[in-house]
């Protein structure tokens, strides 16, 4: 099958590109793509740009041209749970805005006329959960990811969210973008996102930094586990 896979930014994407397989450069302008293949499924990745409006125009632009079977957003998020520690990957079960508010009689983060959460591709979570048996170093959590435009540091803030999305687990920028252009779509998704930084410390600016510093590249092996041992079909 064709998995299309979306990065935020260019440490996400390139560490991905570097391992295809029959790799090549694809697109035009602010789009471009690197196309390969990996484990029997050809993969198509591209970096959309940090943002909920970058994440959507990318996905969308994804899907016009390639019809993939299937996306998958990779990358970062924060951890809103004391369950988590940095490493960790949250998978979506279900997705959700943090900062929308369309007025009564609409829930907190639900766009008007869309669904007030977006769910998980099941095969791909079930596929995603079940690596846990496997060895791997990081603990994989299936759960909610809240979304918006804004990448919070402060304790207050994330206190906040997690009041109102008592199940959240991780929060980020991109993902329930894409998973609302997949519904548009009609095109299964899920979110594979590592924990860059976790509640309970007092600066979580230096904690993701730390991430980028030490961690990234071997935690980025799980993405990577996740993808090459997809099956081909859903």
């Amino acid at each position: 099958m064709t998995i299309g896979v979306i990065s935020a930014m260019d440490s996400e994407h390139r560490q991905l590109a570097e391992r295809l397989q029959e790799k090549k450069v694809t697109g035009d302008g602010n789009f471009r793509y690197a196309e390969g293949m990996l484990g029997g499924n050809r993969l198509v990745l591209t970096q959309c740009g940090i943002g909920k409006v970058s994440a959507a125009v990318g996905a969308a632009e994804l899907i016009r041209r390639f019809a993939p079977d299937c996306v998958v957003s990779t990358g970062v998020a924060g951890g809103i749970d004391a369950c988590l520690k940095v490493t960790d990957v949250v998978v979506s079960e279900s997705l959700a805005y943090h900062d929308v508010w369309c007025g009564e009689g609409n829930e907190y983060g639900q766009v008007q006329g869309f669904p007030a959460v977006y769910k998980g591709c099941v095969p791909l979570l079930e596929h995603a959960l079940s690596l846990n048996n496997t060895g791997l170093e990081s603990r994989i959590h299936g759960g909610l990811v809240c979304t918006g435009d804004r990448f919070i540091t402060d304790r207050t803030e994330l206190d906040v969210i997690k009041h109102r999305f008592p199940a959240g687990l991780a929060v980020d920028m991109e993902s329930a973008a894409i998973a609302q252009t997949c519904y548009l779509y009609g095109i299964p998704f899920l979110s594979f996102r590592i924990v860059s930084d976790t509640p309970g410390v007092e600066d979580h600016s230096s904690q993701y930094a730390d991430f980028w510093g030490t961690m990234a590249e071997r935690s980025f092996l799980t993405t990577w586990t996740f993808l090459s041992t997809l099956p081909d079909k859903l």
